[in-house]
């Protein structure tokens, strides 16, 4: 009776601590959508976290590592101490620093449990891959790895996180997600002389003001405000809604966000989801704000565009071209078409992602909220650089735009990067 009763308790034992290391590699697959490892470690038409991936940079190109559980092309021989010095402080086993294109400046702020977890996760239930990312190669002084350890003393603070006592529970919950596994701070933060980011939390007004990432002028995040220029002008829920689906009722996603969305936010639960939104809204904009005009002058726009009379070179490409989806008051279809009437892309002190939509289009991901692709058809092989300058010029001056010009020069030098892309 009693081998009886032990056996049972064995298995029962043995039960429970399957049941708990599964819990733990489910929450570790969650936290590497948080970290958006994803993205980053997985080349286009590549195996899941396999690197592979081309990261362009202003020191070069640099390649993502193979981070699945090989030990050989991976990371299958890294214990968890291992792991979690990597991940926090960027450095591996043999003592190799990492670049800090690896966000671990943010991944410092990772709970113990966070890190557990996303090693359980890896080394349990991500397939091994045993072929080699490519070495990533930058010139001199780049290339000296051990000047990254005086690049850490000087710019990466390495401090986990700390909960605001001024905040709720959800905003404390969304300034841990956004500073750190998040790392929203590494696009949209302004960097230093160091090429660092400026800032790792709220404490100061630099963090999430704004940057500038291959050209890109990237966003604010800063949204503690009723109206404004992008996320500043979007309330909780629009927030919440560009994140899960990539489009709101104002605006569709572009560029690198795209990928974000697709691998990261839309994967987040809808608690999560608001936390964040609820964190963005604690910070009041800062940094050199663009003023939009006042929202009467938009009538001008709206008047010039409906009589389609002595139109500019400008008016006439946006109204053959761009008018059936945005139409004659710029505020396009909600869900559908976004609204190019104080839209941050269009106001922003560079014009190349504005341009570089116009010439290549651009269409939202498929995401389990949202699995239509909404589409805008890219105008490279229809318009010259003369068309685009003038239909940019005369977006970023239309309704309540207020940026400056475009040349034709600066649409032909968005133009031969394409081909890259």
């Amino acid at each position: 009776m009693k081998l009886v009763m032990m056996s049972a308790a064995l298995s029962l034992g043995a039960g429970m601590a399957m049941a708990q290391d599964a819990d733990l590699v489910k929450q570790g697959a969650y936290v590497a959508r948080l970290g958006d490892c994803m993205a980053c470690h997985t080349a286009p038409g590549g195996a899941p976290y396999a690197g592979g991936l081309p990261i362009k940079s202003d020191l070069g190109t640099i390649y993502a590592t193979n981070i699945t559980p090989d030990k050989e092309a991976g990371i299958g021989s890294y214990s968890e101490e291992d792991f979690a010095k990597a991940v926090r402080k960027g450095v591996t086993p043999d003592g190799t620093h990492l670049y800090p294109a690896m966000p671990y400046p943010s991944y410092a702020k990772m709970t113990d449990a966070d890190i557990k977890a996303l090693y359980a996760y890896i080394m349990q239930d991500v397939e091994p891959v045993a072929e080699k990312a490519p070495e990533t190669h930058l010139g001199f002084p780049f290339n000296q790895r051990w000047g990254m350890a005086l690049w850490n003393l000087a710019f990466s603070e390495s401090v986990g996180f700390t909960p605001d006592p001024k905040l709720s529970d959800a905003e404390n919950r969304g300034k841990y997600i956004v500073e750190g596994a998040g790392h929203c701070g590494s696009c949209h933060t302004p960097r230093g002389i160091g090429m660092q980011e400026k800032a790792y939390d709220n404490g100061s007004d630099d963090y999430l003001a704004g940057g500038d990432l291959n050209g890109w002028s990237v966003p604010s995040l800063r949204a503690d405000a009723d109206s404004g220029m992008g996320v500043a002008g979007w309330t909780d829920q629009e927030i919440v809604d560009y994140l899960a689906m990539g489009r709101n009722d104002k605006a569709a996603v572009g560029g690198e966000m795209t990928s974000v969305i697709e691998h990261s936010t839309s994967h987040m639960t809808d608690d999560d989801l608001a936390s964040v939104a609820a964190y963005l809204k604690t910070m009041a904009p800062s940094g050199d704000l663009v003023s939009l005009k006042p929202a009467a002058d938009a009538q001008a726009t709206i008047d010039t565009l409906t009589a389609a009379k002595d139109l500019t070179n400008g008016e006439r490409v946006y109204i053959d071209n761009c008018g059936a989806c945005h139409f004659v008051t710029g505020k396009g279809g909600k869900d559908i078409f976004p609204e190019l009437d104080g839209a941050s892309i269009v106001n922003a002190p560079s014009a190349t992602g504005l341009v570089h939509t116009i010439l290549a289009g651009a269409k939202t991901p498929s995401v389990e909220k949202a699995p239509s692709v909404n589409l805008m058809p890219g105008f490279a092989s229809r318009l010259s650089d003369q068309d685009v300058a003038d239909l940019a010029t005369f977006l970023r001056g239309a309704w309540t735009n207020n940026a400056g010009k475009v040349s034709t020069s600066d649409v032909a030098s968005v133009r031969a990067t394409l081909a890259q892309d």
